[in-house]
């Protein structure tokens, strides 16, 4: 299952040469993961609920070519590895109406924690059954 989320750009988004700031695309690449969730019917109050947290423990991102201001841009959300403790999304951000121009392209690793914060040793069931949902297959 992949994600794809359409949003444009702003000026808060931009720095004073129009090209977006690079916190932003971090904010994007959260409303991805977000969406992704949203589409396997996990969203963050499900995952509360079930004293469920999935903070971000690494992130790798290249950037690639500036979005500009007011342009709408693409960003697409699939996990494609998890392992006992983690799940690792590849996110990419692209131009929206000529996917050929990529701005960003990160991996984002995140673990599962308890709502206190205390990490998982092995993943919640319902964290396994969002797993499935989405079409990875989980390293036990």
């Amino acid at each position: 299952m992949k994600n794809e989320l359409i949003q444009k750009v702003y000026y808060s988004d931009t720095d004073a040469y129009g090209h977006v700031w690079h916190g932003s695309y971090l904010r994007w690449l959260e409303m991805g993961r977000m969406g992704l969730c949203d589409d396997a019917e996990y969203s963050l109050s499900k995952m509360f609920e079930n004293d469920l947290v999935l903070p971000v423990v690494e992130i790798n991102i290249r950037y690639k070519s500036p979005a500009k201001l007011e342009e709408e841009v693409l960003i697409e959300t699939e996990l494609v590895e998890t392992s006992r403790l983690s799940m690792t999304f590849l996110q990419k951000i692209y131009n929206s109406k000529d996917k050929k121009c990529l701005h960003v392209e990160a991996q984002v690793k995140v673990v599962a924690t308890h709502c206190d914060g205390k990490l998982y040793r092995t993943f919640p069931d319902v964290l396994l059954d969002f797993i499935a949902k989405v079409g990875v297959s989980c390293q036990k």
